[in-house]
């Protein structure tokens, strides 16, 4: 998933401007009297991009991944924690931070259009399709109003309810991060000076905030804050920031860190790459060591190792895995910066994609009907009112669901149904009872995309080792991808330990609630 989202817009800021270095260092900030204790045991959270059930296994087995094999044998592990969808990073940063699906919280991928202002929202993804949105619109929509506009104000995050508590947090690479302090970014003086960003941003997040070189605390952190290392972004950092905090007995009630480097390993490589989980683990274990013993470290805080998406290996021959939506449809015109009214806008978050009807005369099922055509498609979805509709190149039928109806799901959730359950595997018991498997949680997570946005939106899925594309896109053959609604993409694994009570849903969308639980909130 593509913990990217400053970095790619900055990156390529930097290659516009003939790769200036001396990037500015931000003075540490003082942190006393924001530490707001808790008499209960401060939770770290510890998200590592695309850590997956099956390679985590398998670096435990061959001895490689030390520190996560101890907090695994002296916790517990669960295998099967179901994600957001789509299945990309600030799309399940936003759900994991606020508890709710994009219907609520809004933010519905790494790109979208957004038809009021006639505009694609990237928050950074591949060169080309950054190049093509603008880098000045990504880098603005990255660092600025990711936070500030688009994640709903009508939810809350983490951070905001514990502050509200009078219980204070840390934010160390999170791409999502609102809280009620206000921090001022350090903005490095190159991207000021090519006006991608102003000099002076304030944004308003926990307590204790580290974003990379925007914002920082431990001085050690200066070596890894270049491009090279993408700015910050990256497993030693998160570390160092971590430490810092620790080794200062500063530790707060919550803390939420992100450990970003395993992604684009997997992406390149495939699922099957340990490598990137062997590199978290040298975090793990440099974390750990902060304390006199890892014994010690479990008795003092509890600890969650927490995957964020899944990935499907993408085929090789890019002819046979990549479906292009330009080809699809070619008989329609595509939004572009320097087309802005044309009949179609497609936003590809890899192994999904939304396609919007931007001119009322193209009649939706035109377009439904061109996509039915590929059978690389798993299925493709609309809404009308309250009502969505999914179809698949595999069924002659149409599956109608809406909320409030007599069938009941795993999480005592309501449905109407009416159709062909099968194309989103669907198993529907002679008790009305709904069991997922190839889509878990399905109805809700993929209701959740469709009622993120107005306006005529289809939303296309691919099989897995397939992935989408269009004329800028970045694609992954021969490696790994994600973003779509199926199990391959969606399960991930989490460790706790130093609790003994683990969460009672297997949704990440309920992980919020029970950290809450834990640090005495309800």
């Amino acid at each position: 998933m593509k913990r990217k989202l400053i970095v790619a817009a900055i990156f390529v800021a930097v290659i516009c401007a003939s790769f200036l270095l001396a990037l500015s260092i931000s003075p540490l900030k003082k942190l006393e009297g924001q530490i707001m204790k808790n008499p209960n045991k401060p939770v770290v959270l510890i998200v590592v991009d695309s850590l997956m059930n099956e390679p985590l296994q398998k670096v435990i087995k061959e001895g490689d991944a030390p520190a996560l094999a101890y907090l695994m044998n002296n916790g517990q592990l669960h295998q099967e924690m179901i994600s957001s969808y789509p299945t990309m990073s600030v799309t399940i940063d936003s759900t994991l931070l606020t508890g709710t699906y994009p219907d609520q919280h809004q933010v519905p991928g790494l790109i979208w259009f957004k038809e009021d202002e006639n505009r694609m929202i990237s928050y950074g993804s591949g060169i080309g399709e950054i190049w093509s949105n603008g880098v000045k619109n990504v880098a603005l929509d990255s660092v600025v109003h990711l936070n500030s506009s688009h994640l709903s104000k009508e939810v809350q995050t983490i951070h905001e309810e514990l502050a509200h508590r009078n219980l204070s947090s840390a934010s160390i690479n999170g791409l999502l991060y609102r809280g009620n302090f206000q921090h001022r970014l350090n903005i490095p003086k190159l991207i000021t000076v090519v006006d991608l960003l102003p000099k002076n941003i304030d944004v308003n997040g926990p307590a204790i905030f580290s974003l990379g070189t925007l914002s920082q605390y431990n001085s050690e952190n200066n070596r890894y804050k270049f491009v090279w290392n993408r700015l910050g972004v990256n497993n030693q950092f998160t570390a160092n920031e971590l430490n810092y905090l620790i080794d200062r007995k500063m530790l707060p009630p919550f803390t939420l860190a992100y450990l970003p480097d395993a992604d684009a390993s997997i992406h390149k490589h495939g699922p099957e790459d340990l490598k990137g989980i062997q590199k978290a683990d040298q975090a793990v274990q440099n974390i750990l060591n902060c304390f006199p013993s890892w014994e010690e470290a479990i008795q003092e805080v509890t600890w969650i190792i927490l995957g964020d998406s899944g990935q499907s290996i993408v085929t090789d021959d890019k002819e046979t895995a990549l479906i292009d939506l330009n080809q699809l449809l070619k008989d329609y015109t595509f939004w572009e910066r320097k087309n802005p009214n044309a009949q179609l806008a497609v936003a590809v978050n890899e192994r999904m994609s939304y396609i919007y009807l931007t001119d009322p005369q193209v009649e939706l099922s035109e377009i439904v009907n061109v996509l039915k055509e590929d059978e690389r498609i798993g299925f493709i979805a609309w809404k009308s009112g309250q009502t969505n509709y999914v179809v698949s190149p595999q069924s002659d039928g149409e599956l109608e669901f809406s909320r409030e109806g007599k069938f009941i799901d795993e999480y005592n959730q309501a449905w109407r149904i009416a159709g062909d359950a099968s194309i989103l595997d669907l198993n529907m018991t002679k008790e009305q009872r709904i069991v997922y498997q190839d889509y878990p949680d399905a109805l809700a997570r993929l209701h959740g995309a469709l009622h993120s946005q107005e306006g005529r939106v289809i939303i296309v899925d691919a099989k897995p080792s397939y992935e989408f594309i269009e004329k800028h896109s970045h694609d992954h053959a021969g490696g790994g991808a994600h973003g779509s609604l199926h199990k391959v993409d969606s399960i991930v694994p989490i460790i706790v330990t130093g609790e003994s009570e683990l969460p009672e849903s297997d949704r990440l969308v309920d992980l919020k609630k029970w950290i809450l639980q834990l640090l005495g909130e309800s």
